[in-house]
């Protein structure tokens, strides 16, 4: 499930470890770049809504430094016992069953993650589609159900189609590019828009009662541990000095991305913020329009490497083998069928969120690691160096249980695609005054 590093390290070979050399420089480039994949799809505004903004903040710090700490904690425990990826460090630990559960999770994680892209490509580009003249709310481009079947067909199914995930290498890129292009929209946003939304009651409070919903979310934009041993491995002389010298800037680079995006979005809209951020912004604001297709496109290029990551999943698991052409086209077809049609039925991204944070990325992250590393060790589980996995294990099992019941006790509202009412008070415009002229923001103050 090494997919989105082979079209890096099929082409360079490493040379050198120190702290700004040519593999370190391009090992952070590759972690932060996947990192921000996620950044944007996580929903971190709706996690401070959930959590709080003090709290979230001092939760999402939580959460990036256990990232930090279990990559390094999967190549210490991956040194003793002698194996080169997750999955065979699972099975040399906990043997076959062990294997089971990992791949079960290193499925469940992208699966979901395509129905919550489905969802927000529904969601984001119909108000894209009704900026066109002409394109009206009962318009059919104006049709969730319609834009993702569309989409599905002319984009994301073609792209899932391609066996050697390498060719996607430019698309992962152009992600990466958009994703960067919306966080700035956003912060604009919060300069320009937020101060026209009137905070919600409790908006600046510290804590919230959903704040174990908010783990689970964040967790679900730090996780890239299934790609850490071919990262590792990819360095001409690996050495957990120089591994975590990588992570720890490329985490915290992302940790300060993550934060400032989360603030942005959620000081914009506070009590109000959704899932997909895009559905706080205003239908006639020309900015978020924007940002909204850059989301989209966003979306669309990154759904077939999550796809890659599910259909190698099942092949291990029930072929053990290549797929043959037949195979690869059946597996591929009835993957992208299924979350598109659990994406039609259901349309509520912040729920999909919380669930895949807490039922994937949370073993994933906090559970996983350090138990194989506490299985390798020796000494007693609350003595020496085993004393933090084995409090990641108890924080981990904590944040599963408890986030999976509040989220069915507890399920959060959705704006499920419905105008907010602060936009029939607020003018938000881009103009474009000629060929060559310049961007112009303009923040209108409330019609009389």
């Amino acid at each position: 499930m090494h997919y989105s590093t082979k079209h890096f390290t099929s082409r360079i070979k490493w040379h050198g470890v120190f702290f700004f050399s040519s593999a370190f420089i391009y090992l952070f480039i590759y972690l932060l770049t996947y990192l921000l994949t996620y950044l944007l799809i996580s929903g971190l505004p709706y996690a401070l809504n959930q959590a709080g903004l003090p709290l979230g903040l001092l939760l999402l710090i939580v959460v990036a430094c256990i990232t930090d700490y279990s990559i390094i904690l999967l190549i210490k425990g991956g040194n003793i016992s002698g194996t080169n990826s997750y999955q065979s460090l699972v099975h040399s630990t906990f043997g076959f069953p062990g294997y089971l559960i990992l791949s079960g999770l290193q499925f469940l994680y992208p699966f979901i993650a395509m129905i919550s892209y489905n969802i927000t490509t529904g969601d984001t580009l119909t108000k894209v589609f009704q900026r066109i003249p002409g394109v009206g709310p009962d318009h059919i481009l104006a049709e969730r159900h319609f834009v993702i079947l569309v989409s599905t067909i002319l984009f994301t199914l073609p792209l899932s189609l391609y066996r050697n995930i390498g060719r996607l290498g430019k698309v992962s890129f152009l992600s990466m590019v958009l994703t960067l292009v919306i966080l700035i929209v956003v912060i604009i946003r919060a300069a320009t828009f937020g101060p026209q939304v009137v905070p919600t009651e409790n908006a600046w409070a510290f804590a919230k009662w959903n704040a174990i919903q908010a783990v689970g979310v964040m967790s679900f934009a730090f996780i890239c541990h299934h790609n850490s041993f071919l990262m590792y491995g990819s360095l001409e002389q690996p050495t957990l000095t120089s591994w975590s010298r990588v992570t720890h800037v490329s985490v915290g680079s992302a940790f300060i991305v993550s934060a400032a995006f989360a603030v942005a979005g959620y000081t914009t809209f506070t009590g109000y913020t959704q899932g997909d951020i895009f559905e706080n912004y205003c239908r006639n604001d020309n900015l978020a329009t924007f940002g909204r297709f850059c989301f989209g496109l966003s979306i669309i290029t990154t759904f077939p490497l999550e796809c890659f990551v599910t259909r190698e999943v099942v092949s291990n698991i029930i072929c053990s083998r290549d797929l043959s052409k037949a195979e690869h086209v059946g597996i591929t077809l009835l993957i992208v069928s299924v979350c598109t049609a659990i994406s039609l039925a259901y349309d509520c991204l912040g729920v999909v969120l919380e669930l895949n944070g807490v039922l994937s990325a949370t073993p994933l992250i906090f559970i996983i690691p350090s138990a194989c590393f506490l299985k390798l060790s020796s000494g007693r589980w609350f003595q020496g160096e085993n004393l933090i996995p084995t409090i990641l294990i108890v924080i981990g099992l904590f944040v599963m249980v408890t986030g999976l019941t509040m989220t069915g006790l507890y399920p959060q509202d959705c704006s499920h695609g419905m105008e907010m009412f602060y936009c029939a008070d607020a003018n938000v415009s881009i103009l474009f005054s000629g060929p060559g002229a310049v961007l112009s923001l303009l923040c209108v103050s409330p019609a009389h």
